[in-house]
């Protein structure tokens, strides 16, 4: 998609985010309901950590609900006054994310925030339970599913977000719609880009059909910026991991403040939808957060139209919004 094809109302926003922004300026969460997923480590850990300190209420969405259990344990003692649930959901696995929705949806009246935080990266090639690739399966279509199935909850919110953790290696992604799955050719980090760029696409494609569906719905995208997090050396060779983890050593920051970009668009107020941030320095590597600009390729609407469409037909999710949505 040529440059001069970008559609400015896509992540267009100049909306300024004060420079000293960090957790303490997130304002009192009493009362609201936040859904994490992968929050038992690293940057979701992190993040609803945050959330609860400043009272919300915590479900943390965990492949592990052992793993879970320990983080909910360490959650409720730096929040004691939050409640912190634990609940099995692989995105790898469609029938996962349905069976996680419907005991949501039995068990919670309303979701005020969703953070879509969990992924996996640069992978050798396979595929989800659904035959779906499985860095696109897991980063873009299970949340996509997700957020599409908890949509009943959100609409219930007085004025809930979405956000959904991207990636500054979005710019490397491209979409081909005649090998979503990467079958024909496979590059790791050229297929996580593209699962980063999706999450992108999605998010400006869902703010614009919340606002037409008059629901007050908001969705963000972030760039956590380079976070020392297990996400870069889980599942790899042995040998290999000290080569992947020196650069974390010297050169990342840590989880408490590679979340910053995902609270600071979870909480901060008036920050209007369809925004991504990221920090604001080296090139979105490092400092507090701010509102960037994505690459163009993820401004396209009509790409963003197609993904949205492709993406229901291949999850079987189509999102029930209250009204019919007259796009703009």
């Amino acid at each position: 998609m040529p440059p001069d094809s970008t559609d400015a109302a896509l992540f267009g926003s100049a909306f300024a985010v004060p420079e000293d922004w960090s957790a303490r300026l997130i304002p009192d969460l009493g009362g609201r309901l936040a859904v994490i997923t992968g929050g038992n480590t690293g940057l979701g850990l992190a993040t609803a950590r945050e959330l609860a300190r400043a009272g919300a209420d915590v479900v943390l969405a965990v492949r592990s609900t052992g793993r879970g259990a320990a983080a909910a344990a360490d959650i409720r003692q730096a929040a004691p006054r939050s409640r912190v649930d634990v609940h099995r959901l692989d995105l790898a696995d469609l029938g996962s994310v349905g069976d996680f929705a419907d005991r949501f949806l039995d068990e919670y009246p309303a979701l005020d925030l969703l953070i879509n935080n969990a992924g996996v990266m640069a992978t050798s090639r396979q595929t989800t339970a659904d035959g779906f690739e499985l860095q696109f399966g897991v980063n873009h279509l299970g949340h996509f599913a997700l957020t599409g199935r908890l949509l009943p909850a959100l609409a219930a919110a007085t004025a809930a977000r979405v956000v959904t953790v991207s990636s500054a290696l979005h710019a490397v992604g491209r979409l081909d719609f005649r090998d979503l799955q990467s079958r024909r050719h496979y590059r790791r980090l050229r297929a996580y880009g593209t699962s980063k760029l999706a999450n992108l696409l999605f998010t400006g494609e869902l703010d614009r059909r919340a606002q037409a569906a008059g629901l007050a719905l908001r969705a963000y995208a972030v760039n956590p910026g380079y976070a020392a997090t297990s996400l870069l050396t889980a599942g790899r060779p042995g040998v290999l991991r000290p080569l992947l983890a020196l650069p974390n050593a010297l050169l990342a920051v840590g989880p408490r403040t590679g979340a910053l970009p995902t609270l600071c668009a979870a909480t901060l107020p008036g920050l209007p939808g369809a925004t991504y941030l990221a920090p604001r320095h080296l090139s979105g590597l490092r400092g507090t957060p701010a509102v960037l600009p994505p690459s163009p390729h993820a401004r396209h609407r009509p790409t963003a139209t197609r993904l949205w469409e492709i993406s229901q037909s291949l999850t079987t999710t189509h999102y029930d919004f209250p009204t019919p949505a007259r796009l703009p």
